[in-house]
Parts: C-alpha cells; structure tokens; sequence
C-alpha cells in the first residue's frame, strides 16, 4: 500500500494489504488500485483470509475501500480489523527481494524520532516477507496450489456425486415402487382369474362317456341289497318321500318370508311363492333327466352334475333367499345312488341269467346226446343179439363167441352212459387259447359234458372271434366241475376280466397252465404247448397258406 498523509500529511495509514500465500506478492507499501482485478490463474484466496491488517502506528484512519476487496470497517476498541476475501479476488505483480524491501523499509520509517523502533519493525517486516516467499515457493513446489484445486473439485464433485445418488435412489425408489404396484395388479389379476376359473369349473360338468368309463373301476354298491326286486323297493319308498316334499309347505324349498313387493308383504309372499315354483320344477327336471338317462359309470357325474344344478338354483333365487332345502337336495342324490345300484344289479341278473341258459343248454345238449347213444348202443346190441341167435341156429359156436364178446362191449359203454348221465360232475376240462384273437398270453380253461368235447371247442370258435381255438389239453374227470373250480382258484390272480368270474380267460401261457393242470387233475396223457393256429399263421404269411406265393418283398 502507497504511503498516504491525513490531515497534514504526517499521519501513517492503520492498514496495510496482505496478499493471499498462493498470490504474487506486491511490493512494499503496494495498494490496489481502484481499477485493479486479480488474475484468474493465481486461484482463489483461502477461506476467511484477511486481505487488510492493522499497521504498526495504530492510529485510527478511515475504512479502506476498493471495487474488488472487501473494505476494512473500524473495528471495536482493541479488536483488529479483518475482511474475508470474495471468491476469486488475488493481488498483483511479482515480489521483490529482500534487500529491496529492507531499502523501502528504511527510506519509509525514520521520521518522528520512532526510527530505531521503526527500523526494527521494518527489519521484522522484511524477515516475516523473505519467509512468506520461501514458504509459498515450497508450497507451489509441493503441489499446494493443484491440491486446493483438487479440493475444491473434489467437493463439487461429491456434491455433484451426491445429489445423482439421491436421483438414483428416488428413481430407484420410484421403480420399486412401479414394480410393487404392478407386482401387486399381476397378483390381484391373476387372483381374480383363479377365481373365475373356479367358478368356471363349478359350472362344469363332465359328461363324456368315454372319460367316465375310464374313472368307472370295479362297480361298488352304495346300497348293498339282494337283488333287483329289493332296489326296486326301495326306490317306490324314496319316491313316495319325494313326492311328499315336493307338496304345499312339504320342504322340498326353503325361501324368505318378508319379502315385499310394491311395499306390500303378501304379494311379496306370492311373487316368493311362484319363483319357488318356477325354480324347484327347473331343479326336479334336471334330476328327472339324470335318472332316466342313468349308467352305472355315470353315477358320480351324475351328482356333480345335480350338486351345480342346486347352486344355479340358489343363484337365480339369492335376491328372495331361494334354495333348495338339504333333505331334498339328500334325497333327490340318493335316488341317483340307488337308480345306479338297481341298473347294475339288473344287469348282473341277467348276466347271471344269459350264464345260467347258456349251462342248461350245454346240459340239455349233453343230455341230448348222452341219450342219443344210449339209443344207439342199444339198437347196435339189438342187432348183435339177433345175428347171436342166427348163429346159434347154424351150429356156429366161434362166430356166436365173437358176437358174445362185442355184446359184453357194447353193455359197457351203455352202462358209462348211463353213468355219465347220473353223474353231473363228471365231463372234460379243456385248455384252450387264440393266438390270432388274443395273443401269446392268453388261454381259457373251461368245462364241458359233452360226450365230444371238441362240439365245445368248435361253438366257441364260431364267428364271434376271427380264428378259430386251439386245444392244448382236454382231461376227462369224475369232478371235472371240481376240477375247473380249482384252477379257477389259482389262476384267480391272473383274470382278464376282474368283474364277471363267468369269462374264463387268463394271462398265461400253455406251459404254466400246462403244470397247473397236472398238479390238479393228476398225469396228463397229452398236452400240446405250441397252438398250431394254421388260420392265423396263413393269414400273416400268405405264401404259408395252400397255393400262396410269397410276396416279393419277403424273404424265405
């Protein structure tokens, strides 16, 4: 700062300009002009640096103003004044060395008889100087004025670092919250959709035969009675109750009482009335079709079926509280049990029945030709007996030997007949099995009374089956009835058809029923493991069959 006078020109200023440590320093006594800006490139001052300080004659002057520092105002009693420097605000030329200052010092200080003491302060001056210049010459040798650079980017860009990371984190906040939201919409939609489907699936009977029949298994009887008659029964006792709830007040509905319409109650009760009407007719309906066209597999479809017409009903009718009552709903389902177990049991019955007409003829056939040969026989004796007497008339006593000897025979086969026809037990069990029809695993064991089993054979090869049967073994025995009944016994595991015991085919081959066989009934005189099958084979091979020539494409 230049040297001013006040009032008279002998007055010191109280302050001085103190340049900033990263700043050029001024020479002594250097003061800014009005017009002076800082250089850009010396950086910005240090935070709260004084720019003007209190000199040595301590004598009061008037505050210190410039453009571009902050002027120094009179500070308290005692209190030395300070000015905090504006952003960016450095100070001028380069310093000058210490014997310069010291020079200046001694040609400003000397005046007033304070010299020495001047002189001092002016030596420390130029000490305090020299100083200042070797420490910021370190410091911009160390970096110092790159580092306060770097912290000042540093804090703008932690500032810039921390205002994207609380974007981030609302814009993140912002998306989860999007997600959760259309997280929980997807959730509420797809709860909505199960819903619905359940209630798509309540409404939803299945009818298809062919996917009830699959779900049908062994038949079991909900109502085990006897016979046809005793369902019978039953079901006129059922349909009496029906019928009695299905009376004025009988309990078939139930429904409210207080409903009003045009605000009055009995036509209310009316309107409540006839809708009861209109809805338990629709119900009755639906269980009146579900009984006629009832099957036996049908029975569970059947309910579901009736259990969907009840909650329509209660559906169409909520708004007057209209249902159908649970004893109805009760009956009307046992009904549909007991229609099921009647029709299957009928269908037993005639099982049973067709079973039973089919053994009577095979009996009466037995019989029938039990007494055909019994005729036989005896018009073949009759016949042996007159040619005896003939001979015996001619004097031919070898010959009536012989006729003697086929007469005995022929009594003994009439006296088997005769056995045979006292003793129902008694006839053929046959193995038998179509290769063609079904398959390699598959064999009948049966009985039969006929006096030749192969009749048997040949009427089950009739044109119910495309082949004809193979005997693999046919047994005759006192208890051939006993017989058949104990291989049914241990081949029971092995039924092709579980349900009616009538069928008697097996899975199993020759071989095994062969040893089966000859465990029950004792040595076998024959049996035949391969089926010959000639039919089928020539059906599979044509060049096999009589004539045939074998196709091109084949091979011997």
């Amino acid at each position: 700062m230049s040297t001013s006078k006040h009032q008279g020109g002998d007055a010191e200023p109280r302050y001085r300009y103190n340049p900033p440590p990263n700043w050029p320093a001024p020479p002594p006594g250097w003061t800014p002009p009005a017009d002076w800006r800082p250089d850009p490139a010396w950086g910005p001052a240090p935070n709260g640096w004084p720019f003007w300080v209190e000199t040595a004659s301590g004598r009061p002057t008037a505050a210190i103003r410039h453009p571009h520092l902050p002027a120094v105002q009179q500070p308290p009693a005692g209190t030395p004044p300070m000015a905090v420097a504006p952003a960016g605000a450095p100070p001028p030329a380069a310093p000058r060395t210490r014997g310069a200052h010291a020079r200046h010092a001694d040609n400003e200080i000397g005046i007033f008889g304070a010299r020495s003491r001047a002189k001092e302060l002016a030596i420390e001056v130029a000490h305090l100087t020299e100083e200042n210049t070797r420490l910021r010459a370190d410091l911009e040798r160390f970096g110092a004025l790159d580092a306060i650079r770097l912290e000042e980017l540093k804090q703008r860009l932690e500032g810039e670092t921390a205002a994207l990371r609380v974007e981030q984190a609302e814009e993140r906040g912002r998306a989860d919250t999007a997600r959760k939201a259309a997280a929980s919409q997807a959730a509420a939609e797809i709860e909505g959709l199960e819903r619905h489907l359940t209630d798509l699936r309540r409404t939803i009977v299945v009818t298809e035969d062919l996917a009830a029949l699959q779900e049908a298994g062994v038949y079991e009887y909900t109502h085990p009675l006897d016979d046809s008659v005793a369902y019978r029964t039953a079901l006129a006792k059922l349909k009496d109750e029906i019928k009695a709830m299905n009376r004025k007040d009988g309990g078939a509905v139930t429904a409210t009482t207080s409903f009003t319409m045009n605000g009055s109650l009995p036509e209310g009760r009316k309107m409540v009335g006839e809708f009861s009407k209109l809805l338990l007719r629709a119900y009755n309906n639906e269980a009146d079709n579900l009984v006629r066209g009832m099957k036996a597999y049908k029975l569970a479809t059947s309910a579901d079926r009736l259990d969907k017409t009840k909650d329509t009903v209660e559906k169409l009718g909520r708004s007057m509280d209209i249902g159908i009552s649970r004893r109805y709903h009760r009956l009307r389902r046992r009904e549909l049990s007991l229609t099921a177990d009647h029709l299957n049991k009928v269908a037993e019955e005639k099982e049973r029945e067709r079973e039973e007409k089919a053994r009577l003829r095979e009996e009466r056939q037995a019989q029938a030709e039990l007494e055909r040969e019994k005729n036989r026989l005896d018009k073949e004796r009759r016949h042996y007996e007159n040619a005896l007497a003939a001979l015996r008339d001619k004097g031919d006593l070898s010959g009536a030997d012989r006729l003697r000897e086929q007469i005995h025979g022929i009594e003994q086969a009439m006296s088997d007949v005769d056995q045979r026809a006292a003793n129902v037990r008694a006839g053929y069990v046959y193995v038998i099995s179509n290769l063609g029809s079904f398959g390699e695993q598959v064999i009948k064991v049966g009985m039969t009374r006929r006096l030749d089993p192969m009749d048997r054979v040949r009427e089950l090869s009739d044109a119910s089956v495309p082949f004809n049967f193979d005997v693999h073994a046919i047994h005759f025995s006192d208890d051939a009835v006993g017989v058949e009944a104990e291989m049914h016994r241990r081949l029971a595991e092995k039924r092709v058809n579980r349900v009616n015991h009538r069928r008697e085919f097996f899975y199993a081959t020759p071989s095994e029923v062969r040893d089966l066989l000859a465990s029950v009934a004792g040595d076998l005189l024959q049996y035949d493991e391969t089926p010959e099958a000639a039919e089928y084979r020539q059906s599979i091979d044509p060049a096999a069959a009589p004539g045939g020539r074998r196709s091109a494409g084949r091979s011997g």
